[in-house]
């Protein structure tokens, strides 16, 4: 593809922090950014150049948004496919449609990964309680129902400590189609971020370690433990292989288990994400500057580490009223969504470099 001109207009469907940084990166590289979103509070257009409050199905809305746009991304995975496939017919959408698609459905994303090889978790699609009674008894417990589409950070997800509990898990997703998963045994979670322009040409960042509290992500660091680092290069060809089957544009997120007979496959999201924000200050180019360079057809930048060791960690709720102190800190990078405070909240996250 022809490189896209510094001053072309970028167009961000969502409001969130993602889409905030994503058009800080865009900013930085000269091109103007217009946000879509139906959200009253978009914290995303505190750093937009300009910012439409609509709803993404209206047909009108969406031809003026393409008749204003070079090219257009998305900062979340949950928003409606039909409104991508629309806009793809009229301007350049980044990631393209069939990603979206497959992300959303996590049945269709297990099935996809593992005709590309790669190891998940044992699962069954379950459309009915009676389809949940027969996988309990296949996959056994403890296990995990998650819903087909929706839900992130722990939404959407109930476990399964026993068989009995089948139909309360049943009842507590409100009886919508689901899969259950079977636990696995791990020793950490990590992530593979990569970027990918239309030309193929693709880099990927060092996997973060990743920790979870109460199924929000709490901590990503780097170095990865040795477990991780001795499952970074399979993970990370089948991130690639994910990438170049799905003709993916921009960045692309993996994310992993480090288990007993290699990396197990989690879920991905065709977006930038959480757990490689620790790359604006702990990486050459940062994977929001990264997806910029990729979906406007600019050399992608170099993804190697900034200092020997990087922590990035999710200020959630409450925590994000320490920044007087973390301001204090010589080691430590603060960014604040510009949210309103509410428990269980990603209000920011802090990132401290060179730490050990």
């Amino acid at each position: 593809m022809t490189p896209l001109p510094p001053g072309s207009t970028i167009g961000i469907l969502g409001g969130g922090q993602l889409g905030r940084m994503l058009a800080a990166a865009a900013a930085q590289l000269g091109y103007r950014t217009h946000v879509l979103a139906p959200d009253a509070e978009s914290v995303a257009a505190q750093t937009a150049s300009s910012f439409t409050r609509a709803d993404y199905h209206s047909r009108i809305v969406l031809d003026e948004f393409a008749a204003i746009t070079d090219v257009v991304t998305y900062e979340f995975e949950n928003i409606a496919l039909d409104p991508i496939v629309y806009l793809a017919a009229k301007v350049p959408v980044h990631p393209a449609p069939a990603a979206l698609g497959v992300a959303q459905d996590r049945a269709e994303e297990k099935s996809f990964v593992g005709e590309l090889g790669g190891r998940t978790a044992p699962w069954a699609k379950v459309e009915s309680l009676d389809d949940l009674y027969a996988a309990v008894a296949a996959i056994g417990t403890p296990a995990i129902l998650k819903t087909l589409r929706l839900g992130y950070d722990g939404k959407g997800q109930v476990r399964l400590h026993r068989a009995d509990e089948a139909e309360a898990a049943w009842a507590a997703i409100g009886g919508r189609p689901a899969i259950l998963e079977g636990f696995v045994p791990f020793s950490h979670e990590f992530s593979i971020i990569l970027a990918r322009r239309a030309d193929g040409a693709m880099v990927s960042y060092p996997p973060p370690w990743n920790e979870h509290r109460h199924g929000i992500l709490a901590r990503s660091s780097l170095p990865a433990p040795a477990e991780i680092a001795a499952q970074w290069g399979e993970a990370a060809a089948l991130a690639g292989r994910v990438a170049d089957r799905l003709g993916y544009v921009g960045v692309l997120a993996c994310e992993f288990f480090a288990g007993a007979d290699g990396p197990v496959f989690n879920e991905m999201a065709p977006r930038v994400h959480n757990s490689g924000h620790w790359s604006i200050e702990g990486a050459v180019t940062s994977q929001f500057e990264n997806h910029i360079r990729a979906i406007c057809g600019l050399p992608l930048g170099d993804t190697g580490l900034t200092a020997p060791s990087v922590m990035m960690d999710n200020l959630i709720g409450a925590e994000a009223n320490g920044w007087a102190e973390i301001l204090a800190e010589p080691d430590a990078h603060l960014h604040l969504y510009g949210k309103e405070v509410r428990p269980g909240r990603k209000m920011g996250h802090v990132t401290r470099i060179g730490r050990v």
